[in-house]
């Protein structure tokens, strides 16, 4: 899997759409990013830009797109009702997946770096990229604004992190950017059984962390509880991270608890949705579905699918379409209007409409296979056999965690069902995986080799790709034998009904090591470097054994089961 970020920055500019232009134009000549969403608005003076991909590849747009905007936006007409003090006003990098906090704060200090030593601009690092606490908060670093630049820059207590630290003549054009790593925060709102703003406020405050004002007496009408200071005192709501207030959507007339989730990793989007249908239900009212505003990325989805199926107590090792349509039908998703994942999850948006052999129904695969063209060969066979194997496994996981009368190892046969999912989703990917590194072959032979240098590139280029070629076929017998162990599992604990299951899962896993054997070994022959291939034959043989061993034990298991029945 990619990693992936996401990069949502803001440019101070929101009426002249050819200017905007200009700086959305260089995000999307960039490879490897996409651009997601433009948001112009006219009273801000302001364009929140949203664009995604691999780390690197973000970075670079991001980049590129700063540099536009300071030879494109002149701070010094620049009118607007939102807070500023610069072109590119904050830039933060946002890990979608894959990816760690750390890893995207690593990112966002390069990119920070770079803009204040190439472009000579101001940059102040802020969330979880600053470089001391105080920094952290935006709206200390872009305190005073563009206006009071001259005398911010001439104070050492906010010299910036990279980049000039003066008002010069660059600067006056330019202002300053901050550049942060922040969690992604999703736009999420639940919709309620009533028309009134005032009791779906009251939900909100129940749940929001800032809480509702303390008062004495009556909690709504009674006197306010002030600290030391003067400053009322709040009673914080039940959910961390998390900022709420509740309306009248005057389109479908009803009632929502609007919620900004700032930290999907504090408080998911399941846990937020389950926590306002106990608030409701304990103020008299129904929740009757949700909204998700903007995009979401796959595993929030993913992992409220498995939070509700562990609710039902059912086994959640099930495929990703299925996890998808637990959550959104679990938390009525489709309520207000259609909900399409295609469209409003990260990654769906990032698929390359990509031809793969797995998209295939079965006789579509099956006459493909046997047509005139090479692949998909026996790699991608042997990947596809063990891909049934396990789903076989994986099957009497889900039929033994939903047994009657076994209610009580639902959770120990919905994990062996997880991991059979994971080895079956690996299998698959290496199905084309396997076709595509063939294809590298045929390429690689197909260079140029007129000349001494081309003869040299394209041996290389050969050497590599069937490196590669036997580098996949290797991979799929690692994860067909590691997946043996879902159907030993079976075998040995799960249905007795199903114990002819998990012995065919397991002689598809047999199969798809030994087929994928052959593969490692053809694809050795052509390969110069014999320290590499004999070291790879060596493992190889030594998994091929091993696999032979568990298949002998899960097939004496499997007779006496049967001979038991």
């Amino acid at each position: 899997m990619k990693k992936l970020i996401e990069c949502v920055p803001n440019f101070s500019e929101g009426r002249d759409m050819g200017i905007i232009k200009q700086i959305t134009d260089e995000i999307e000549k960039v490879e490897g990013v996409k651009l997601l969403d433009v948001d112009p608005g006219a009273a801000t003076n302001r364009t929140v830009v949203t664009f995604v991909g691999t780390p690197d590849e973000v970075v670079e747009a991001a980049f590129q797109a700063v540099k536009k905007a300071a030879e494109v936006i002149d701070m010094r007409h620049h009118k607007g009702e939102h807070p500023r003090f610069g072109a590119t006003d904050v830039c933060p990098l946002v890990p979608v997946s894959n990816i760690t906090m750390e890893e995207t704060v690593e990112y966002a200090r390069k990119l920070a770096q770079r803009i204040g030593e190439e472009l000579e601009v101001p940059v102040y690092c802020y969330e979880n990229a600053a470089f001391n606490d105080e920094r952290k908060n935006l709206a200390n670093c872009r305190s005073g604004e563009y206006e009071g630049l001259t005398e911010k820059l001439s104070d050492p207590h906010w010299k910036p992190d990279f980049g000039p630290a003066e008002f010069n003549e660059k600067v006056a054009g330019t202002g300053a950017t901050a550049v942060g790593a922040r969690d992604f925060l999703v736009a999420f709102n639940v919709n309620l059984n009533t028309t009134s703003t005032r009791r779906a406020n009251a939900i909100a405050f129940d749940v929001r962390e800032r809480g509702r004002t303390k008062r004495e007496g009556n909690p709504v009408t009674g006197k306010i509880v002030k600290d030391e200071n003067g400053k009322p005192v709040m009673v914080p709501g039940s959910l961390k991270a998390v900022k709420a207030i509740g309306w009248f959507i005057e389109e479908y007339g009803v009632a929502q608890i609007s919620m900004n989730l700032t930290n999907i990793s504090i408080t998911p989007v399941h846990v937020a949705f389950d926590e306002v249908c106990k608030k409701a239900d304990a103020r008299g009212i129904r929740v009757t579905g949700s909204e998700l505003v903007g995009l979401i990325p796959l595993e929030a989805m993913l992992e409220a699918g498995r939070y509700f199926l562990r609710k039902q107590k059912r086994s959640v090792g099930v495929d990703r379409d299925e996890l998808l349509k637990i959550a959104i039908k679990s938390m009525g998703l489709n309520d207000l209007k259609p909900f399409n994942p295609k469209e409003r999850i990260i990654e769906f948006l990032l698929e390359e409409p990509d031809k793969k052999l797995v998209d295939m129904n079965l006789t579509a695969f099956a006459n493909e296979t046997a047509s005139e063209s090479p692949a998909p060969g026996g790699g991608s066979i042997s990947a596809y056999v063990g891909a049934l194997g396990v789903s076989l496994g994986t099957m009497v996981a889900n039929l033994s965690a939903h047994k009657r009368g076994w209610d009580d190892q639902w959770e120990l046969f919905s994990d062996w069902a997880e991991k059979g999912q994971q080895y079956k989703d690996e299998l698959l990917r290496l199905v084309d995986e396997d076709t595509r590194a063939f294809n590298k072959i045929m390429d690689a032979f197909g260079l140029p080799k007129k000349t001494a240098e081309e003869k040299k590139l394209r041996q290389e280029a050969i050497q590599e790709a069937s490196k590669y070629a036997m580098e996949i076929p290797f991979k799929v017998m690692e994860t067909a034998y590691n997946s043996i162990a879902v159907m030993r599992a079976m075998a040995e604990n799960g249905n007795p009904n199903s114990a002819s299951d998990a012995g065919v899962g397991a002689l598809c896993a047999l199969t798809a090591v030994e087929g994928a054997y052959l593969n490692v070994k053809i694809n050795a022959m052509g390969i110069i470097d014999k320290k590499f291939t004999s070291d790879m034959l060596r493992r190889a043989e030594e998994l091929a054994q091993k696999a032979h061993g568990c298949r002998d034990m899960i097939l004496e298991t499997v007779e006496v089961k049967i001979n038991s029945l």
